[in-house]
């Protein structure tokens, strides 16, 4: 197929090469045309705007960093949807963004005769250079049928939610949960350090037990290493954090493990570790308990 992909950063280029390497013929924009040479190389065509990656493809892909990202490459004056005479027919946009801008896209592709689904994933960057990655997908019911062979290059855990929005709405259900997942990763971490622990020895212990999470498993032992490179950026966990304090505000939902959760992150990004993987809320739980210095 004739595939268009937006976005080609940590998890976009990964994510676009699974599809490349099964013999589909990529179009790609990324607003740093060095992150996708490794796709340039390997035969994929580049293309100076969404507009243009709609007007080679049958089907487009995104996963950008925010919301506003998100609208600018589909309604701007440059978008996939202003490209006139696209063979486009179907958009799926995997980044995790707003319930509600997932229902104004899908709108605004009817109008144009085009099928939207919002498929925002999880799994990190491991998952997606392996190809596992859990995806959640809200929108019109046939258009994921029709995608989901694709879709099963990418992960091994996919899952129609139902309309426009439920797989961001399913999202944001993930980042709560993941949130206060990674408070409880990092104090173990930080407590087994205090007293003398080695970090990845508690990590192969408890990590099979009853406390074992993708979190200890899989970014415990990064944490052991010193390694907060990111797999997934805190400024972009803050923004999912917000959209799902955003949701909750407006059906009258407390959700107080999860506001605790994001101002440790904001503290975090505040420490100069915004563009750090999320594992780096260790660096900032850490600083609260040290003695400042003379």
């Amino acid at each position: 197929m004739k595939i268009g992909w937006i976005g080609t950063g940590v998890m976009g280029g990964p994510m676009a090469a699974h599809l490349q390497a099964a013999g589909h013929e990529l179009a790609v924009y990324s607003r740093t045309r060095t992150k996708a040479a490794a796709l340039l190389e390997a035969g994929a065509t580049w293309c100076d705007s969404p507009a243009r990656v709609a007007g080679r493809s049958e089907i487009v892909f995104s996963i950008v960093g925010f919301p506003r990202d998100v609208e600018e490459v589909y309604l701007g004056p440059d978008g996939v949807l202003a490209a006139a005479g696209s063979p486009c027919r179907t958009v799926v946009d995997m980044t995790t963004s707003e319930p509600r801008l997932a229902g104004k896209i899908a709108r605004a592709a009817a109008e144009k005769g085009i099928r939207s689904l919002d498929a925002p994933v999880s799994g990190g960057d491991v998952g997606a250079r392996k190809g596992t990655l859990a995806i959640m997908v809200g929108g019109d019911r046939d258009a994921f049928e029709d995608v989901l062979p694709l879709f099963r290059l990418l992960g091994d855990n996919i899952a129609y939610m139902g309309p426009s929005g439920a797989g961001q709405h399913t999202k944001m259900c993930n980042q709560i949960l993941i949130a206060s997942t990674m408070i409880g990763t990092c104090e173990s971490l930080l407590y087994a350090a205090r007293v003398g622990l080695g970090q990845q020895a508690v990590i192969d212990i408890i990590g099979t037990g009853a406390a074992g999470s993708w979190s200890i498993n899989n970014l415990g032992p990064r944490i052991a290493a010193g390694d907060y490179d990111p797999g997934f950026f805190v400024e972009h966990f803050i923004k999912d954090m917000g959209i799902a304090l955003k949701e909750a505000a407006a059906l009258n939902l407390a959700l107080p493990g999860l506001a605790l959760a994001h101002q440790l992150y904001v503290a975090v990004k505040a420490r100069g570790h915004g563009r750090s993987g999320t594992q780096a809320l260790m660096l900032a739980l850490d600083a609260l308990s040290r003695e400042p210095r003379a």
